[in-house]
């Protein structure tokens, strides 16, 4: 008795729509790119973090480095860790962690989605927004990232900001507030775009 429940290999695509479906490996590099980015991120943490190690022990070299890379000025002379570099140290190293995760899903989530998939159904530490990753959800989470992002740059802003002018502080906060509304337009569209795709099913 037959089984009709197999399905038939799909005929092979002709040579032009075929040489247009393998063109999505030209992004490949673009990927391999954003890795060896990360890569410069977890070398930059490391040595902030090194940094921020030796100046809690008295090092001047290390201290005079983290308010170089923060970027912190002061009427004052800094000659010990104080809690305000700390914190800009501390939410600099955050931020990097932040950024590394918007690398993390445009990497697994675009290449899973614009690519190839990548076979991790069932593996242990799948990450669990990869189970339900499209285009759309692909863009709502990459906005909240960069929201996310924002937000660390304006808290970094303000607690430095003897540092900037009125019209830089102004200026960060309408930019984060654009960013909410924009990740808020997209969300909503999303739902109105899912809402009417779940109504066509039916």
């Amino acid at each position: 008795m037959s089984d009709n429940s197999v399905k038939p290999p799909p005929p092979p695509l002709r040579p032009l729509p075929n040489l247009i479906f393998a063109s999505r490996w030209l992004q490949l590099p673009l990927y391999l790119g954003l890795i060896a980015a990360q890569a410069v991120y977890v070398v930059h943490f490391v040595v902030e973090l090194l940094h921020l190690i030796e100046a809690a022990f008295g090092s001047q070299t290390a201290l005079q480095s983290l308010i170089t890379s923060i970027g912190y000025k002061t009427a004052i002379p800094v000659v010990t860790l104080n809690e305000t570099v700390i914190m800009l140290v501390v939410l600099a190293l955050i931020d990097v962690v932040m950024i590394s995760n918007l690398l993390i899903m445009v990497i697994v989530g675009g290449y899973e989605t614009f690519v190839s998939r990548m076979d991790l159904e069932g593996h242990r530490d799948q990450p669990e927004w990869l189970s339900h990753v499209n285009a759309s959800v692909l863009k709502v989470k990459l906005a909240t990232a960069i929201i996310g992002i924002s937000s660390i740059h304006l808290l970094k802003t303000f607690i430095n900001a003897d540092n900037y002018t009125d019209k830089v502080l102004i200026a960060q906060t309408v930019i984060h507030i654009t960013f909410l509304l924009s990740a808020i337009a997209i969300a909503y569209t999303d739902k109105i775009m899912s809402g009417i795709a779940a109504a066509e099913k039916h």
